[in-house]
């Protein structure tokens, strides 16, 4: 794991705290201002903003490559089956035409990406955090990097440790970047099988509690694919705490929540978060955010500045 956490390192070191203060002054104040619009119309908008950047930087780093339309000869990350739940996309191309009207090839979609993820989950009462811009546009977007980069909902927690630590990224930002589940709701094909089919054994998966699978099979019959279900029910709109309590009481909506209970380090940061008057996760989750924006970006000269963030110049 060592030569890809060395590389995203010394890539993120081209990021700088206001890069466009000279190039373009008002561009993070007109991303911060549209993105407010945005989600106070449309709040559930938040939570697919802030999953539009995770799913960027997974794959190929934090390069907007997911944003990229697939074309004749190629097939786009953004039409992989992890990525076909993705919502947003007009609302960054929104953001992205207002700023090229403003500062024409200055700010990239891959920076768009960050500072909207940051300014959705503050405009739904949730933290902010510091973020650092300069990244670059890639040119390159495949569906097979979506569908081996991504970690996945059905993964053990050996499987997620390794996701994460490819990307250099540590066992705590798992356990705090998993807290993103507080907010916004999962469709009933994306969790079925853990009520109905686990392991292909047609029962119930035995980790989770009894009264939770009961009442997720009242909202998901069998072979549903099109309910959705809120993944911190009661709290789904709210970016809080209460995911860490819901984990711990075995009602993880996924294989991946529940799979925290099951390592020692992300056992105690999710006891550790229970009680919201000695949490750390609103702090941490900031901290966990720009990690996680550093990986594998481009900066300097490397990239492109594209004009329109769906498009190769």
């Amino acid at each position: 794991m060592l030569l890809p956490f060395v590389f995203h390192l010394a890539n993120a070191q081209g990021l700088t705290s206001g890069f466009y203060n000279l190039s373009c002054p008002s561009a993070e104040n007109l991303v911060k201002t549209m993105t407010e619009k945005f989600v106070a119309h449309a709040p559930n908008f938040a939570p697919s903003l802030l999953r539009l950047h995770f799913h960027d930087c997974f794959v190929r780093g934090c390069d907007a490559s997911v944003l990229l339309n697939s074309t004749s000869n190629n097939t786009a990350e953004k039409d992989a089956s992890p990525n076909l739940t993705l919502r947003g996309f007009q609302i960054i191309d929104a953001i992205k035409s207002a700023l090229e009207k403003q500062c024409p090839g200055v700010v990239s979609c891959a920076d768009i990406l960050a500072l909207v993820a940051r300014d959705a989950v503050t405009a739904i009462g949730g933290p902010t955090w510091p973020v650092l811009t300069g990244r670059r546009d890639g040119n390159k977007s495949l569906d097979k990097d979506a569908l081996t980069g991504l970690p996945r909902t059905d993964m053990n927690i050996t499987q997620l440790k390794e996701k994460f630590a490819s990307v250099g990224l540590s066992v705590k930002d798992l356990a705090v970047l998993s807290g993103g589940h507080t907010i916004g709701v999962s469709h009933c094909r994306s969790f079925g099988a853990r009520l109905y089919n686990f392991n292909g054994t047609n029962d119930t998966d035995p980790s989770l509690h009894p009264s939770y699978v009961a009442n997720l099979k009242k909202q998901c019959l069998p072979a549903d694919l099109t309910s959705i279900v809120e993944m911190d029910p009661g709290s789904f709109r709210t970016f809080d705490t209460h995911y860490y309590s819901v984990v711990s009481k075995r009602e993880g909506m996924f294989t991946s929540d529940g799979a925290l209970l099951t390592d020692s380090t992300t056992s105690a940061y999710v006891q550790a978060q229970v009680s919201p008057q000695s949490s750390t996760f609103l702090t941490d989750f900031g901290q966990s955010m720009m990690n996680m924006g550093k990986i594998g970006v481009l900066t300097g000269t490397s990239g492109t500045i594209r004009k329109q963030c769906a498009i190769i110049n």
